[in-house]
């Protein structure tokens, strides 16, 4: 059984609606606007980015969209990636497991990380976002509309942060994996 550090209650799900960033339904646009390094959450997102020839440098995936398979397309698109890391994270939560894969990741900066979730992954672009230098960019699909474009900085980070503080669990054990101070 995975550990869980924080679980996202119900009556939070309406804040996580709301784009984090700016929304784009080109791939090519958003590429020209993202920073460096490049993290993607979601299958359909990273699909884009290897399909457009960026691969993200680090990538979560769950084999899901919108609750459903996702098509044979767009499994085979997500390729090229140097590292391949299997996770549990079970729904609406953050584990241990993937907090820890995730923040390696990031910190190895030669080559790219799949990470490939078992459970899901949607909540992980907000630990991303702490996670990633300044300058980085979170990618992360918004359900029929597009991908969101995350810049991190001063106020992504701080609106990560007070998310994640919202959530029932060990915060304490949250920030410490993501090397934020409490």
């Amino acid at each position: 059984m995975p550990e869980v550090v924080v679980e996202l209650q119900p009556g939070l799900r309406p804040e996580l609606k709301e784009p984090m960033g700016e929304l784009y339904t080109d791939v090519e646009a958003l590429l020209s606007a993202a920073g460096e390094p490049i993290v993607a959450v979601g299958d359909v997102v990273t699909a884009h980015l290897c399909r457009a020839g960026r691969p993200p440098d680090v990538a979560l995936i769950d084999e899901r969209t919108e609750r459903s398979a996702v098509d044979e397309d767009v499994s085979r698109a997500i390729e090229g990636f140097d590292r391949e890391v299997a996770v549990d994270n079970p729904a609406a939560t953050l584990t241990a497991d993937l907090l820890e894969a995730l923040a390696t990741a990031l910190a190895t900066p030669e080559g790219t990380t799949l990470l490939r979730v078992d459970g899901e992954e949607d909540l992980a672009a907000l630990p991303a976002i702490l996670l990633a230098p300044r300058g980085a960019s979170v990618v992360y699909g918004q359900p029929g509309e597009g991908m969101v474009l995350v810049e991190v900085d001063g106020p992504a980070t701080d609106r990560a942060r007070e998310l994640l503080s919202l959530m029932e669990g060990d915060t304490r054990r949250l920030w410490s994996v993501l090397d934020v101070a409490e």
